[in-house]
């Protein structure tokens, strides 16, 4: 039985080959939008479970529960002293997202800071 990742890939696939391909203007265009949401859907599948693990991994090294406890700790100044942690975790956390959203966007990763 196909897993949920192969038959995304296989609609997604069929878009690209039979439908961009034997169609123009706003059919066309609609069938390659339609092929970019099935691959990020394939990465969420693919990688969306191993970075949420990591995530929550991150948050617990700030002794964070959540996203938004995160978020309130920030705005309270409670995490001043570990600024360098909270950053590395949120660029962590941002190319998590590329790599599935868009992993073209990781290839021009900023230069470190001095």
């Amino acid at each position: 039985m196909p897993s949920a990742e192969q038959l995304v890939e296989s609609v997604r696939e069929w878009l690209e080959r039979d439908v961009m391909t034997g169609t123009t203007g706003r059919l066309q265009f609609h069938a390659r939008v339609a092929a970019n949401v099935l691959a990020i859907v394939e990465r969420e599948l693919r990688l969306g479970g191993d970075q949420a693990v990591e995530h929550a991994v991150r948050l617990a090294q700030l002794d964070c529960a959540d996203d938004a406890q995160l978020a309130q700790r920030i705005r309270g100044g409670e995490l001043d002293d570990r600024l360098a942690e909270v950053r590395e975790m949120v660029w962590a956390d941002v190319r998590a997202k590329l790599a599935v959203a868009n992993p073209k966007y990781l290839a021009a990763e900023p230069a470190e800071e001095a």
